[in-house]
């Protein structure tokens, strides 16, 4: 969609994504390899009792699930920024499951905008465990005879 086609408060709701063990590890070892995500041993003792997901695969996850059905579509130019916080732990096995929501626009020049989508991803008990605010540049859609 064009930036004129893109509202403040549109919604969509992200398709559920199971947190596989292999993968949550081989992710962590590659990406994040500090030992609450990639050492059993070590996981058993600290307080969560047992590995958890990098925060940045939980998110992987659900932005996979998020860019199926991207706001901006085919008219999204880039990324601009991210900034995500990371509000609980998620274990192997956990289904996740998420919404993403515009939840601000703004003007950046006559070719182009900026929308901010949040998207809120949470565990199988409904606990909210991420949140993430995302800055996309998209098109705006050319003026009569300016194509």
């Amino acid at each position: 969609m064009y930036y004129e086609d893109i509202s403040t408060g549109d919604r969509l709701t992200l398709a559920p994504v199971t947190v596989d063990k292999d993968d949550m590890i081989s992710f962590a070892r590659q990406y994040n390899p500090v030992p609450i995500h990639t050492d059993e041993e070590y996981a058993k003792a600290a307080r969560a009792g047992r590995l958890t997901s990098s925060g940045l695969y939980t998110f992987a996850l659900m932005w996979a699930e998020y860019v199926v059905q991207d706001f901006g579509g085919e008219q999204t130019l880039a990324g601009l920024s991210m900034r995500l916080d990371f509000k609980a732990p998620v274990f192997a096995g956990d289904v996740l499951s998420g919404t993403a929501e515009v939840i601000q626009k703004r003007e950046r020049n006559p070719y182009n905008g900026i929308f901010t989508v949040r998207i809120d991803i949470f565990n199988s008990s409904g606990f909210l465990v991420l949140t993430s605010e995302t800055d996309t540049v998209v098109k705006r859609r050319p003026k009569e005879g300016n194509s």
